[in-house]
């Protein structure tokens, strides 16, 4: 057996997806008799003799149940699902449906039309600064410096030259008023509101921390509206869909967090391993064949220079420290 094979068996797969065996290269192993596979809570099977070459072991704990609305590809031998978005040419045609006139399928044809022909790109926004002490969302407007980094975020996407086609935002103040600012910079440009796009628990994360556990019931809640924010909005283009299009999302970290990994088929877990700037930019490119690459993450290239335990805002030449923020909430 190959090494790229005995690779493909990697560990937990998905984050806890259908894959639940490890293999790593080792010298021949003996042989063992018994069957081809020995039954396994669940339904699973393992099996009982490791190849020429692999040794096979057992999950390890460090693998966590998987939410139940996160669907894995099963059976496919590969770790890209490239129906994800469920949008897949021939997952949407009916092959039982023939030409009444021929009797045939025509499938190529019919394939053809439901091909997406346009690459989406997607600017995906963490909202600026905001008023920390606020009880209410509405008390929580943006700070000056704020304002400033959503000005500077603004004139960075005018500068991309870019058509852009619509902003969506989320309904909270501090992404609403970041929207504003930035929409300045961008005439024109028709601006959505949503609450799917709203900040939460989108699941819990692996490895847990100390300093930030919500309850059980906000993952319930919150996990589910992320995720249909997700699949409302990150997928390939429409097959009706001619040209590239570039769209801009305002929201917050835990959302793009999610979003990024989900769109990747990484461990959505992993989530909070990652860390965005206020007023940062992640793009991401979704092309017709269903690929997504993910160009930037967190980006404010040289507007924001992090220093412990202050940031530097440069802003035409003139420098100022300020207290950092959590590049969480």
């Amino acid at each position: 057996m190959s090494v790229r094979r005995a690779l493909a068996l990697a560990a937990c797969g998905l984050a806890g997806g259908s894959v639940l065996l490890s293999a790593v290269v080792v010298g021949k192993q003996p042989a063992r008799g018994g069957g081809d596979s020995e039954p396994r809570p669940g339904g699973s099977a393992v099996p009982s003799a490791a190849p020429p070459g692999l040794l096979l072991l057992p999950p390890t704990a460090s693998c966590p149940p998987t939410a139940g609305w996160i669907e894995r590809p099963a059976g496919t031998g590969s770790y890209w699902d490239s129906n994800w978005d469920r949008r897949e040419p021939l997952a949407l045609i009916n092959l039982k449906k023939k030409n009444e006139e021929t009797g045939e399928e025509e499938l190529a044809s019919r394939l053809d039309h439901c091909k997406a022909k346009a690459t989406r790109h997607i600017f995906l926004i963490r909202h600026s600064q905001y008023n920390l002490d606020g009880r209410a969302d509405k008390d929580r407007t943006l700070t000056p410096l704020g304002r400033e980094q959503a000005e500077l975020t603004g004139h960075r996407l005018a500068s991309l030259g870019l058509k852009f086609d619509q902003i969506i935002h989320s309904s909270m103040t501090r992404a609403t008023e970041t929207t504003e600012i930035i929409s300045k910079h961008l005439p024109g440009v028709k601006k959505i509101s949503t609450d799917l796009l709203r900040e939460g628990a989108p699941i819990e994360p692996d490895p847990p921390v100390s300093h930030w556990k919500p309850e059980a019931v906000q993952y319930y809640e919150d996990g589910a509206r992320i995720e249909a924010a997700f699949r409302n909005f990150i997928h390939r283009a429409d097959a009706k869909q001619e040209e590239d299009s570039y769209e801009i999302f305002v929201c917050h970290a835990n959302v793009i967090r999610y979003i990024v990994c989900r769109a990747l088929q990484f461990p959505p877990e992993g989530w909070l391993r990652l860390s965005l700037n206020n007023g940062s930019i992640t793009h991401l490119v979704i092309r017709p064949n269903g690929r997504v690459a993910l160009r930037t993450l967190g980006d404010t290239g040289k507007r924001l220079v992090w220093e412990q335990p202050c940031i530097t805002l440069q802003l035409k030449q003139k420098s100022r420290a300020i207290p950092p923020q959590s590049s969480g909430l």
